[in-house]
């Protein structure tokens, strides 16, 4: 069974959300969110991250890890920077468990799973419940987005594990 962690950056909040399966099948998943306090010190929000997601890590033992790829916004470039941090301790986490990570950009996720590339987070929220034969919507969206990372890892496995354990780069 392959069990794959898709992970959404935030420094807020970081979707975290895992399936196993098989790359024509979903047999499980759970999802949650790590939340930080806007009152802390960036530099305490980042280590909460990267405790509480290793733990997950270490309790977990992915065989993937799938991290949505940050992207700037022109208008927000602090958010962007932010972000990066966020991600790089995201990548510093599963260096240190021995788990082989992915970047994937947003869209190439988006078009994957709706077939959409300029979907709506709703749209991509849907998509994922469907796949997991949901009824209820997934809140925060944070978390569909994390799910949608592991769901596309899961299905593309076979493609993305390369002999002698790397990964390959790239899109989708």
């Amino acid at each position: 069974m392959i069990k794959i962690v898709g992970i959404d950056p935030g420094l807020a909040a970081t979707g975290i959300g895992i399936v196993w399966g098989s790359p024509t099948s979903i047999a499980g998943y759970a999802h949650g969110t790590i939340r930080t306090p806007k009152t802390d010190r960036t530099a305490h929000r980042l280590e909460q991250i990267h405790e509480k997601l290793s733990k997950v890590l270490r309790q977990e033992t992915p065989d993937l890890m799938i991290v949505e790829d940050i992207f700037s916004l022109g208008k927000y470039p602090k958010s962007s920077i932010l972000l990066g941090k966020v991600a790089g301790v995201v990548l510093l986490a599963g260096a240190q468990a021995g788990i082989q990570a992915l970047e994937v950009q947003v869209r190439a996720v988006k078009q994957v799973l709706t077939g959409n590339g300029n979907a709506s987070k709703e749209q991509v929220e849907t998509a994922v419940r469907r796949h997991l034969n949901l009824e209820k919507p997934l809140r925060p969206l944070h978390v569909s987005d994390a799910l949608a990372l592991a769901i596309i890892g899961l299905f593309r496995f076979q493609t993305l594990k390369m002999p002698g354990g790397g990964v390959e780069a790239g899109e989708f």
